[in-house]
């Protein structure tokens, strides 16, 4: 089947049509982030981060244009993005290591448990099955197609929930002003 009949198939929300097209692009879109971000885990983010964007925008998708073009739009921007706020984290890093007393230990352990304890609180936002995905994701580390299969979902599905709980989890933490939400976050990734 020639890729733009999958096009065609995929506006039109045919699943089948969809997982083909990732399967097709995988290792390739995967190899090309991979010379950006030197990190596998990344580069299978910034993929799946692709095609959920590929999925939820699939009516606007021009069957006339290039679906490859598209796809490596997507990529890179999403490489850049990813590089960005890598530069980001790593200033905050160097920021907190030089403003946190790191021979004060006590502060360190209250600090660390008010931030675990606010970011349960954003857990608790999620519905039942987002924090499940969501913990699979995060503090088993598995992958997106792990998680469907063991729930017994699609890819896109897991995608979904994610997507969702970032942006719950996100919208929750701004609470806590745009610094600190940044914090918790990369704490909240790093699985603290």
């Amino acid at each position: 089947m020639d890729e733009r009949e999958l096009v065609l198939r995929l506006i039109d929300g045919d699943e089948e049509a969809f997982c083909e097209l990732y399967a097709a692009y995988k290792n390739r879109l995967l190899y090309f982030a991979l010379k950006f971000v030197k990190s596998r885990e990344f580069a299978e983010d910034i993929f799946q981060d692709a095609f959920t964007v590929v999925w939820q925008t699939r009516r606007f998708i021009n069957p006339e244009a290039s679906f490859s073009s598209y796809l490596y739009t997507i990529v890179r921007n999403r490489i850049l993005n990813q590089l960005r706020d890598m530069a980001n984290d790593q200033l905050k890093e160097q920021i907190l290591s030089q403003a946190i007393d790191s021979t004060n230990e006590t502060n360190n352990h209250i600090l660390l448990n008010d931030l675990k304890e606010i970011i349960a609180r954003a857990l608790e936002q999620l519905t039942p099955r987002q924090r499940e995905v969501f913990k699979m994701s995060r503090e088993l580390q598995m992958s997106h197609k792990e998680i469907a299969e063991a729930l017994g979902v699609s890819v896109h599905t897991v995608q979904e929930h994610i997507s969702l709980s970032l942006k719950v989890i996100r919208s929750y933490l701004t609470k806590y002003s745009s610094t600190s939400a940044d914090v918790l976050l990369i704490l909240l990734c790093l699985n603290l």
